[in-house]
């Protein structure tokens, strides 16, 4: 692997892990605010950045290369309302759409198909997850600061959770 490709990798894998801890901060911000089933919905972020982390630590571990794992940053603890959980979590993940892409163009420009045909799942997977997040801000914005749409966008994520098993669930 170039050491382009390889340090963008562990970047990726730093990437991937501080999401999930930003998620995880979020989760906690909003059971504080007993928002349960939007907490549950970024428990479930939490699993699913914490799986992406790994399938890049391990696509490196698979071929031989030196995983390097370096700290992990905490982004934010605190936020003003819901609505601004929401438009950070849009926001954050066109950023990690933006290093996949960055991944992927250091890949081809590599030759490297391997980490190519891998770093094309992941821009599947940030598409549907931008979607998403687009989705849910879009709901947050028109619930406003009313309760009474905060609370049926909270149960309206309730349906979202990590899978059973996962150390994440509540």
């Amino acid at each position: 692997m170039k050491p382009n490709v390889l340090n963008l990798m562990n970047e990726q894998i730093r990437n991937e892990l501080e999401s999930a801890y930003l998620y995880l901060s979020m989760a906690v911000y909003l059971e504080g605010q007993n928002l349960e089933g939007m907490a549950g919905w970024m428990r479930a972020q939490v699993h699913e950045e914490t799986i992406h982390g790994m399938k890049l630590l391990n696509h490196l571990l698979t071929r031989g290369e030196a995983a390097k794992l370096v700290d992990v940053k905490q982004r934010k603890t605190e936020w003003s309302s819901v609505l601004e959980v929401w438009e950070e979590t849009y926001k954050h993940e066109q950023f990690v759409t933006g290093k996949i892409h960055e991944l992927l163009g250091a890949a081809r420009d590599a030759k490297d198909y391997a980490t190519e045909l891998l770093m094309q799942w992941f821009v599947g997977e940030q598409v549907e997850e931008e979607s998403t997040a687009s989705r849910v801000l879009d709901l947050a914005r028109r619930a406003g600061d009313t309760k009474s749409g905060v609370l049926m966008l909270d149960h309206q994520l309730r349906h979202r959770g990590p899978p059973e098993g996962s150390p994440f669930a509540r």
